[in-house]
């Protein structure tokens, strides 16, 4: 702890918390290369978010007030910096493969897999407008954090906010273990399986595990989509912000209307996102030579091993008590519309596109 204190407290804050999610992540790195692993195709990502898991329901809560500011750092700035190295791995050429077929079924994921939110949250399971949408936000585009750039447009209270990540973290957590245990029944190349994955998955960082299960190509096919899905959220912010506006000048939405924002409402635009795309565009130049790209590549690994090392710990088996029965069965419902759903939607755009 002396060495703490020639350190600025923020630093100093998060050393616990980085040690703990980089001691989860060594393990995941290596038993993801012991033979057990490699036969069930568990990835590192993938075993690190379970030791996360396993200590964040059991010894976590011993030290949790110390390790909180690092975890939290790994879970979200570390998360997003992975991400944009993940860049690296990725030329424009694969980016090109993914095209407007892509977009289109990002587009339609996104659309109706919201819209079905609201529909069936507010008129078959009698949730208020706000979760349905919140629920709706974190199912369709990018997880918890299209949760927590939706609750200002919204104003949901901080309890609606944690209900819809739990949600998200339990669904999306479901998905990035079953989708690879079902790739091989699924029928589809890697690529078709990426942009599957990509499209319908809610995190990103449950989208690279789920594809690097099944192969670096399919990993790398599953961020390239899941990434055009994240740089969604800023239009669909503004198209929600401008119908939640006119919902209530026209007195349509009635007290539902009159608890949301009708104010200027800042915007986030998914930076994280574009650096990726620069990232790509500097791997693709020739640029940098390929030990460089090893490095930057090896290093990536490690920061996605520690976010998800960092999501497991604040993944909380409480989290299924605290939703609620509703706000669980309805996000149980866009993830089976996303799975099925998802899947009939991408076979259809990969038919128009053929």
């Amino acid at each position: 702890m002396e060495t703490n204190s020639y350190l600025p407290h923020s630093v100093s804050s998060k050393l616990p918390g980085l040690a703990l999610a980089g001691l989860l992540a060594v393990l995941g790195i290596l038993a993801a290369k012991l033979p057990w692993s490699q036969q069930f195709g568990l990835s590192a990502l993938s075993l690190a978010i379970v030791f996360g898991i396993l200590v964040g329901n059991s010894v976590f809560s011993r030290f949790a007030v110390s390790a909180a500011d690092g975890v939290d750092f790994s879970k979200n700035t570390l998360l997003r910096a992975g991400i944009v190295l993940y860049g690296f791995r990725i030329t424009f050429q694969q980016i090109a493969a993914v095209g407007w077929m892509g977009i289109v079924t990002d587009a339609l994921i996104v659309g109706l897999t919201f819209t079905l939110a609201v529909q069936l949250g507010t008129r078959v399971f009698k949730l208020d407008r706000q979760t349905a949408m919140l629920i709706g936000a974190g199912s369709s585009i990018c997880g918890a954090a299209a949760v927590m750039a939706t609750e200002p447009v919204v104003r949901g209270q901080e309890h609606k906010v944690s209900v819809a990540v739990a949600t998200v973290v339990i669904f999306g957590t479901i998905a990035m273990f079953a989708y690879p245990l079902a790739y091989p029944y699924l029928g589809l190349s890697e690529q078709a399986y990426g942009i599957f994955a990509g499209s319908t998955i809610h995190e990103v960082a449950q989208v690279v595990a789920a594809g690097n299960s099944v192969s670096s190509a399919a990993a790398s096919t599953a961020v390239i989509e899941k990434m055009l899905r994240v740089m969604m959220l800023a239009p669909f912010l503004l198209v929600l912000s401008g119908v939640l506006k006119r919902s209530r000048h026209a007195g349509v939405a009635g007290v539902a209307a009159a608890n949301v924002n009708t104010g200027t409402v800042k915007i986030t635009i998914p930076w994280f996102a574009l650096l990726f795309v620069a990232a790509s565009a500097v791997h693709s130049s020739g640029l940098l030579s390929a030990s460089l790209v090893d490095a930057l590549v090896t290093l990536d690994t490690a920061l996605l091993a520690m976010a998800m090392a960092a999501l497991g710990l604040r993944t909380s088996v409480g989290a299924v008590r605290q939703a609620g029965v509703r706000p669980i069965l309805l996000a149980a419902c866009l993830f089976l519309f996303l799975t099925v759903g998802g899947y009939l939607i991408n076979d259809g755009v990969r038919h128009l596109f053929a």
